[in-house]
C-alpha cells in the first residue's frame, strides 16, 4: 500500500479551527499514531482520510491517487471506532462477512475471507455469538476483523481501545498491531492516551489545537521533546523557571529562582535570556542529607506514594520550587517524609527551553 499524505489541509467548524494547514506523511505498512489532548484535531483528520468528512481547503492522497473527493466505499480504507459499532441484531459472523456481501463476493469467497479473519482475531469458535454474548475485547476483534474482510488496505482506529478495561486493553493494542503488521497494512491509531501509543506505534505525531507540534519515533519524542509541551504530554517533566547567567559553548550557568545555580546543556540561548529547565523524574537521583554535590539540588521530602513498581517522592527545594522524582521501589534505599535530600541529575538527559511568551502554564496546558 502507498503513502497516506496530507497536504496543507483546513477544516473550520464555524470561526474554530479544528484542522490548520496540516501536512502529514504517513508511510506504507507503518503503525502510526496520533496522540494529543480531546479537541486536538486527531479525530478529525482520521475522519477526512476515511471520507466521512471533507476539507475545507488542502489535498489527500494514498500514493498518487488523491482522494478528498472519493466517498468513502471507495477508498479501500477500514474504520475502527471507539463504540465497536457492530450490528446487534447480527452474529459475528453476519458482522464480518457483511463487507464481502455489500462489494457482492460469491458465497464461497466470502466464506474463505470470513473464517480466515476469523482464525486471524482467535474468534472463530465464536463465529455464532451476538455482540451482546461477547465481551468488550471480543467485539473489538470482530470490529477489526470486519474491516479487514471488506478488502481494507488501510485501518484506521479512532480511539479503539476507550471502552475497554486496563488488562484487556494492553492485551488488544498488542494484538491489532500485530494483525496490521502480519497483513502487511498502513495502521492509523488515534488516542490522547501516551502510553498506548508509546507502546505500539512506529512513529507518531503529538498534536495541539490542530497543529502537528511534532513527529518522530515514541524514542525520540520522549528523549528529544522539541518543545514544552511536548516534554509535558510525553511522560512527565519538572520545569523550573531561571535564567542564563553564563553561556560557554555545549554548557550554561543557570540561576534558578532564590538564587540557586545549576548547570545544563544549552543548544542556542543566549546569556542573559529566560529560559525553563525540564528534568524527567525517573532521571533523577536522591541521597539522604545535603552533600556538596557539583549541579546538587538541597530539598526536603514532603510525600511519598508507593506505586508498584516505583516510589514517587514529591520534594520542596529549598527555593520553594517543586520536584518529583520517580526511583525504582525494589531497589531503591528509601528516605522519609521531612528528611533533607540532595538531588542530581544528569546533564545530558535535561532539556532546555527558551521562556515562552504566553508563559509556561499557557504553554503546556492541553
Amino acid at each position: 500500500m502507498p503513502d497516506v499524505r496530507i497536504v496543507n489541509v483546513t477544516k473550520k467548524y464555524g470561526k474554530i479551527y479544528a484542522l490548520d494547514n496540516v501536512s502529514l506523511t504517513i508511510h506504507d505498512q507503518e503503525y502510526f499514531s496520533l496522540l494529543g489532548p480531546s479537541g486536538c484535531g486527531k479525530t478529525t483528520l482520521l475522519r477526512l482520510i476515511a471520507g466521512l468528512i471533507e476539507p475545507d481547503s488542502g489535498e489527500i492522497y494514498i500514493g498518487d491517487r488523491r482522494l478528498d473527493k472519493v466517498p468513502p466505499e471507495d477508498r479501500d480504507i477500514g474504520f475502527v471506532f471507539q463504540t465497536f459499532a457492530l450490528f446487534p441484531h447480527m452474529t459475528a459472523w453476519g458482522n464480518v462477512i457483511y463487507g464481502p456481501k455489500v462489494k457482492n463476493y460469491d458465497a464461497k469467497k466470502a466464506d474463505t475471507i470470513g473464517h480466515e479473519v476469523l482464525e486471524l482475531v482467535k474468534l472463530n469458535e465464536r463465529l455464532n455469538a451476538y455482540p451482546s454474548e461477547l465481551s468488550g475485547g471480543m467485539m473489538q476483534r470482530i470490529a477489526v476483523a470486519r474491516a479487514l474482510a471488506a478488502g481494507a488496505k488501510t485501518l484506521l482506529l479512532d480511539e479503539p481501545l476507550g471502552q475497554l478495561d486496563a488488562k484487556v486493553r494492553n492485551e488488544i493494542r498488542y494484538e491489532i498491531r500485530r494483525m496490521a503488521k502480519d497483513l502487511k497494512l498502513t495502521a492509523i491509531h488515534v488516542t490522547h492516551d501516551q502510553a498506548e501509543a508509546m507502546s505500539i506505534s512506529d512513529r507518531i505525531a503529538v498534536m495541539r489545537k490542530g497543529k502537528i507540534v511534532q513527529i518522530g519515533t515514541p524514542q525520540a519524542l520522549y528523549m528529544h521533546p522539541n518543545s514544552l509541551f511536548v516534554a509535558h504530554f510525553i511522560g512527565e517533566s519538572n520545569f523550573l523557571e531561571g535564567y542564563i547567567t553564563k553561556a560557554n559553548g555545549k554548557f550554561s550557568e543557570i540561576e534558578l529562582r532564590g538564587g540557586l545555580r545549576v548547570k545544563a546543556i544549552n543548544p542556542d540561548i543566549k546569556q542573559g535570556e529566560r529560559i525553563v529547565l525540564a528534568i524527567r523524574p525517573e532521571t533523577c537521583e536522591i541521597k539522604k542529607g545535603r552533600s556538596s554535590i557539583e549541579n546538587g539540588l538541597f530539598g526536603k521530602i514532603e510525600k511519598i506514594t508507593f506505586e508498584g513498581t516505583i516510589v514517587r517522592y514529591e520534594i520542596r527545594l529549598e527555593n520553594g520550587d517543586h520536584l518529583v522524582i520517580n526511583r525504582p521501589s525494589l531497589t531503591e534505599e528509601w528516605v522519609e517524609i521531612g528528611e533533607d535530600v540532595t538531588i542530581t541529575y544528569p546533564l545530558e538527559k535535561t532539556h532546555l527551553f527558551a521562556y515562552p511568551e504566553a508563559g509556561l502554564t499557557e504553554e503546556i496546558s492541553v
